[in-house]
């Protein structure tokens, strides 16, 4: 059981106030992202490997890149930006113990480097309060591009 205090939170960039995450409240990885990085490796990894907490299956892989705002469920989100990965990625969730190919990482350096840094996933914010239900769809409401 973990209790945190008034004095565990911290403020974000807009004035709302997070604790208990390392930059930003949630991170997204779409499933069709993993499998196009998976068939990269000789040994595959699980999404545990980054951490995720909220998963969803877009259409094509890196399309979460193009998103601004979405809504599952009642909750509406604004993607922050990519999530930039380090050296924790190449530590097996299950064993604990690194790779010693440095992968996913090494694979991610060469496929993903984006302006950000090594990317993969996106940061999100909250925009509502809301119920999120496994399952909900994935309603994009504004994307970096019309076509």
């Amino acid at each position: 059981m973990l209790w945190l205090g008034a004095e565990s939170q911290r403020p974000y960039p807009d004035s709302n106030k997070m604790s208990f995450a390392d930059g930003h409240p949630y991170l997204l990885v779409n499933q069709a992202s993993l499998d196009a990085l998976n068939r990269e490796l000789h040994q595959p990894v699980s999404l545990r490997h980054f951490r995720p907490n909220l998963v969803v299956d877009g259409d094509y892989p890196w399309v979460e890149d193009e998103w601004q705002r979405i809504r599952i469920g009642e909750v509406e989100f604004e993607i922050t930006g990519p999530c930039t990965r380090c050296v924790l990625t190449t530590v097996d969730p299950q064993s604990g113990e690194k790779d010693p190919g440095g992968e996913p990482l090494q694979t991610l350096v060469r496929t993903r480097r984006l302006d950000e840094g090594v990317c993969f996933g996106v940061n999100l914010r909250a925009c509502n309060e809301g119920i999120l239900t496994l399952g909900d769809p994935v309603e994009i409401v504004s994307e970096l591009y019309s076509f």
